[in-house]
This record gives structure tokens, C-alpha cells and sequence, in this order.
């Protein structure tokens, strides 16, 4: 005789934590000297006080320049700084606004100014990861 037991749940009902594996800063090279260390450490810093964050070895943070960009219609004096989070999919809005904001006040935080001969815009967004397609390896 064989049992059949049938689990129906989605998975932001899941019992155990959701992991929020990776930040990229975009920046375009225009806008030299940025302190992106000091970035990268408040910005995850700033994430790993989140409740939503379980363990802080899950934050992966990167920098990438954008050698080859255009912001509007002119070749200069423009310039941007693009974040995307990417989560595990099944956190709620509240949740991915309070990650919006922590990344950006961590950002700010060791933000140069600009002179008026420069535009930069900050942007942060957050991207769900498909958790049926997404893969991950601990190698040692």
C-alpha cells in the first residue's frame, strides 16, 4: 500500500527563509572617483539589517561600468547610476520598497556632488528571480 501526500502552497508561504542574492551598480565612466567601496559596504550593510535578509554571506554585490551608454540625446554631461536587486520572487511590495530605499540611502550615503556641468540620475530597482529556473552551488 502507498501514500500520496499532496503539498499545495505558493512559495512566499515557504517555512523557511528567501535569500536576496545580487546587487549590480551600473555606473557610466564619465563620472570618475566614485567611492564605490564605501558604497558597496553601506549598501550591504544597509540590506543585511533587513529582517527580510537572513544571512548576510547571501548579499553579492558587484560594480559595472558602462563603457558604451547614452543618456537622452547628447554625448556628454550626462551620466547614471543604475542598481537592480535581484530577490527571490514572493517578497510583497512593502518589502521590495524598504530594499529600494536602504540601497539608496546607502548609496547617498558616500554620494560625491556634482558640478552643474553634470546630470546624473540614480536609479534603483528590484527584480524578482524566477525560483523554478534559478540555481545556485555553494563550492566550498
Amino acid at each position: 500500500m502507498s501514500c500520496t501526500l499532496a503539498l499545495n502552497f505558493r512559495f512566499n508561504q515557504l517555512p523557511f527563509p528567501t535569500k536576496m542574492p545580487h546587487i549590480v551598480i551600473e555606473y557610466t565612466p564619465n563620472l570618475t572617483d566614485l567611492p564605490f567601496n564605501a558604497m558597496l559596504d553601506a549598501v550591504t550593510r544597509r540590506l543585511a539589517e533587513s529582517t527580510e535578509v537572513q544571512d548576510e554571506a547571501d548579499l553579492k554585490a558587484r560594480v559595472v561600468r558602462a563603457d558604451h551608454f547614452r543618456v537622452g540625446l547628447e554625448d556628454s554631461g550626462r551620466g547614471f547610476i543604475h542598481i537592480t536587486i535581484r530577490i527571490m520572487a514572493g517578497r510583497n511590495t512593502q518589502a521590495k520598497q524598504d530594499f529600494s530605499q536602504r540601497v539608496t540611502d546607502g548609496m547617498l550615503e558616500h554620494m560625491p556632488k556634482f558640478g552643474e556641468e553634470m546630470t546624473v540620475h540614480l536609479s534603483v530597482e528590484v527584480v524578482d528571480i524566477e525560483r523554478e529556473s534559478y540555481r545556485k552551488v555553494k563550492l566550498s
